[in-house]
């Protein structure tokens, strides 16, 4: 079952839980997910191939549906949801796979479409370092930093580093062998009926204007935000306003 990290207490309203996009972990939403259990339970996971979760050889939509599902049967749900990015793609294929299991859903920054775009050469990148060499994640940094690794990704990254172990907690060789799946969404005949916000960076182009028919198709309930000055990686760059969009999504 997947690892997560329990933030609060339960509470009469739903457990929230908090699903990391790629090479992510339970980890980074670490200050977000206790700031939002102040009024319910928070569970932020790692999902398959990722943080402290089982290695498996596959990783489709359907797969990591599945996972979330078992996790939210093992609480009792339904549940409140937020997804980011692949996690907010898995969170809409539960939607989809396990209508019940849900009551609300926050999508963060992207769409069920194919994207076009790879996310290969970061594992590329990361395969680059020399984990012989790192005794500490600012070495890590320095080596990511010279591959040419952005600083707010070299964070990151390095969040996924075991550093005693020297080796990255992400299965890389699978993540790449499924890296067209992930940026794909698979064709589904069903669709959910339930609230779900679909709140994205104002200075993302991750979801257009034209994925709303695809995204209406599948949920006619969809609801459309932007967060000003945010990108892909919307929680990181404007937290506050992204913890008060949930927040209000979430109580309405």
């Amino acid at each position: 079952m997947l690892n997560r990290i329990v933030h609060g207490t339960p509470t009469d309203l739903p457990p929230l839980l908090i699903v990391h996009g790629l090479y992510g972990s339970a980890r980074n939403w670490g200050v977000i997910a206790k700031r939002l259990s102040d009024d319910r339970q928070v569970l932020a996971v790692d999902m398959r191939n990722h943080g402290q979760s089982p290695w498996q050889p596959t990783h489709s939509y359907p797969d990591l549906a599945d996972d979330l599902a078992e996790l939210i049967a093992s609480i009792g749900g339904p549940v409140d949801m937020v997804g980011h990015s692949m996690g907010g793609k898995a969170a809409m294929m539960l939607a989809l796979r396990h209508p019940d299991a849900l009551r609300r859903l926050v999508v963060a920054d992207i769409a069920p479409v194919k994207y076009t775009h790879s996310q290969l050469p970061f594992i590329e990148t990361m395969r680059a370092v020399d984990l012989g060499k790192v005794t500490r994640r600012s070495d890590a940094a320095e080596q990511l930093a010279a591959l040419g690794v952005e600083p707010a990704l070299q964070s990151f990254f390095t969040q996924s580093l075991d550093i005693a172990a020297k080796e990255w907690r992400l299965n890389l060789d699978v993540l790449a062998q499924a890296m067209p799946e992930i940026m794909d969404f698979p064709q589904v005949q069903s669709r959910w009926e339930g609230p779900v916000l679909f709140l994205t960076g104002g200075d993302s182009d991750y979801v257009q204007a034209d994925h709303r028919p695809a995204i209406r198709a599948l949920f006619p309930r969809a609801r459309f935000a932007k967060i000003p000055g945010a990108g892909h990686w919307l929680h990181a760059d404007k937290p506050r306003e992204f913890e008060a969009s949930v927040r209000a999504f979430l109580t309405a």
